[in-house]
């Protein structure tokens, strides 16, 4: 059984695939941007990653972006570090978790996020508090329901 698994219920019962929207605002409460996404977020058995999650952005003109997010396991948390983010997510309680990254293309950047999933598994609701310099610049509302 991958440790996850046992040591992290909450983040495993967000396996599968998600479809959601995203709303960035400034700090004035603003839409700033809005934008389609779609995550597979997977618990592999084999392989340097006991976590991983592809995240596809697409906007209404036509732009796509697909992130890649590996991640490791250690002290009832998974870690993730690649081009874009450092940090790390762990459970609060029985339907949240709570991340923390820093964005490597900000400088004196750092990001909450906080994720509720519903009883049954179906839906999430996520917000970001965008920090730089210590100050809160803008925010993400996010909104998904599971299709697989």
């Amino acid at each position: 059984m991958n440790e996850i698994k046992k040591m992290m219920p909450v983040m495993y019962r967000h396996e599968g695939d998600w479809d959601g929207s995203y709303i960035h605002l400034n700090i004035k409460g603003e839409i700033i941007d809005t934008h389609r996404a779609q995550l597979s977020c997977s618990f592999p058995d084999h392989g340097p990653n006991p976590y991983y999650q592809i995240n596809r952005y697409s906007w209404k003109d036509g732009k796509k972006e697909e992130i890649h997010f590996p991640g490791t396991y250690k002290d009832k948390r998974i870690w993730f570090d690649n081009d874009r983010i450092y940090g790390s997510v762990w459970e609060l309680d029985n339907r949240s978790l709570a991340l923390t990254w820093t964005r490597k293309d900000i400088p004196t950047s750092y990001l909450y996020e906080l994720i509720q999933i519903s009883s049954d598994d179906s839906f999430r609701t996520r917000t970001w508090h965008w920090f730089k310099d210590d100050r809160c610049f803008q925010r993400t509302i996010i909104q998904e329901k599971k299709v697989k």
